[in-house]
């Protein structure tokens, strides 16, 4: 067994803006459920705290940069046993806004100053001086936030291991020269060798520079970031560390993703009742107020509207597919732009084209359910839980082949077919041609309908369960602390 803090600012159910909260949220458990001991810490969001209901506070420290003191509050991680601590700085987290932005949108002026005092915080309670009377083995850090923490405990003579896990590298936390200069952190952090950037102070580079082990979400997105198209001018560091990256794909909560199971779809099918899928699909059609053609391809995108998924192809790659019977459903939310020209494709092909703007979990889950196909057209993916939760629901991902869609579905051709493994349809080229080609190919898919099955039973088959990857990451864990640097 092994003790394991994780460090991170955003874990489901408690705060999540993403796939890094859901992967925050599961992979404790999952951790837990083999046999470690397992602990979070994460900023004292309002939201957070207006969720934990009964606290017991452990500990109140004096954090520099923070003008009040520091408490330490225990509760628990959801309805699960993995204990939650939270980092109650209530003039850095206790905010009307959103985790990192404000009411309007805007990321807060202070998120270097905020997140400078939850990493403080973190290596107080890896160094055991929050009078928990508890040390972790290894300090498990994620993204940007985070990325102080291995640098600062760099410093201890004897400490915990550290991993650092990149959810997506264009996210670096990247500031001026003033904001370093206002954390009253070491002088020698502000070195090339150390976390300046580009004449800037990269959180990132912290967990890059100084963690024992790094890791990220797919194997394929782990070589992608060595290059200059993926590495975000990161590559060099990541490629001279390169023997201490490892990827390890994301896994999928089957209590919360699952047809069988899921109580807010139409009705619930499995690969033995897959019949069923069209009661979810009559009932999506309804919901947005699609008609109820029974020979269109349904298309599902749940997304944020960002030039890195793609959705400014979709209008123009869809545009000559309206009138051989496409619909899509689409949930999603970010780029003005994006959100304007989908409004208009909306406006233009009424009855084959709705969109919901924002986020809402339940149509999340039907448009999963009841779409023929689920849409990725992703410029880079570090990993993608879409396609993980679409090939469970017997929805054909149809993806570029990038990052974690790569690594995990099972492109369409003559010998997967033959050999009944294929799951979805994937295309190469970032162009608005490969993408409405590869919708083409998946209505005529659809138009044989054995095939078609077989695709998608094979695609519910397939375990993408958090116990291997749990597994994976307990031997890194391992490595972490015998690599020490």
């Amino acid at each position: 067994m092994k003790k394991v803090l994780f460090a991170a600012s955003e874990a489901h159910p408690l705060a999540k803006t993403g796939g890094l909260g859901e992967v925050c949220g599961a992979l404790p458990l999952a951790l837990q459920q083999c046999g470690h001991d397992v602990r979070v810490a994460l900023p004292g969001y309002r939201t957070v705290l207006e969720q934990c209901g009964n606290v017991r506070v452990l500990a109140q420290l004096t954090v520099p940069g923070s003008l009040e003191p520091v408490r330490i509050l225990e509760t628990t991680l959801g309805r699960s046993t993995v204990p939650a601590l939270i980092v109650d700085a209530p003039g850095m987290f206790d905010r009307a806004g959103g985790l990192y932005v404000d009411v309007d949108g805007r990321d807060y002026t202070d998120n270097a100053n905020r997140f400078t005092v939850y990493c403080r915080a973190v290596v107080e309670l890896a160094m055991d001086r929050g009078a928990l009377y508890w040390q972790p083995d290894v300090v498990h850090c994620h993204d940007w936030q985070t990325g102080l923490v291995p640098a600062l405990l760099a410093r201890a003579p004897v400490r915990p291991g550290t991993v650092f896990t990149i959810h997506n590298i264009a996210y670096a936390g990247s500031f001026d020269r003033e904001r370093f200069d206002s954390l009253h952190l070491p002088a020698d952090l502000y070195t090339p060798e150390s976390m300046e950037f580009y004449g800037r102070f990269a959180f990132i580079k912290g967990g890059l520079v100084y963690s024992d082990l790094i890791t990220t979400v797919s194997p394929t997105y782990a070589r992608e970031i060595r290059t200059p198209e993926k590495g975000c001018g990161l590559e060099g560091l990541l490629q001279h560390r390169s023997q201490d990256l490892v990827g390890i794909i994301n896994g999928v909560n089957y209590a919360l993703w699952d047809p069988a199971v899921d109580p807010v779809i139409a009705e619930r099918y499995d690969a033995g009742t897959l019949e069923n899928k069209r009661w979810n699909r009559r009932a999506l059609q309804q919901d947005l107020g699609l008609r109820e053609d029974e020979d269109a391809l349904l298309i599902g995108v749940v997304s944020r509207l960002a030039y890195q998924k793609g959705m400014d192809l979709l209008p123009a790659a869809l545009a000559p597919l309206w009138t051989q019977g496409v619909q899509l459903a689409l949930l999603g939310s970010g780029d003005p732009r994006l959100q304007s020209e989908i409004e208009q494709t909306c406006r233009e092909h009424p009855g084959r084209c709705a969109a919901y703007f924002g986020y809402n979990d339940t149509l999340a889950h039907r448009i999963l359910a009841g779409a023929d196909v689920f849409l990725m057209p992703s410029r880079y993916e570090p990993c993608g839980l879409g396609q993980l939760y679409a090939q469970r629901y017997g929805t054909v991902p149809v993806v570029r082949r990038t990052g974690g869609l790569a690594d995990t579905v099972v492109p369409v051709n003559a010998s997967t077919l033959a050999a009944g493994t294929a799951t979805g349809v994937m295309y190469e080229d970032d162009s608005v041609e490969a993408l409405s080609a590869a919708v083409l190919a998946a209505m005529y898919l659809r138009r044989a309908p054995a095939q078609w099955r077989q695709l998608q039973i094979a695609g519910m088959r397939r375990d993408f369960s958090w116990g291997e990857s749990a597994r994976a990451y307990a031997e890194v864990y391992r490595q972490a602390r015998e690599r020490r640097r």
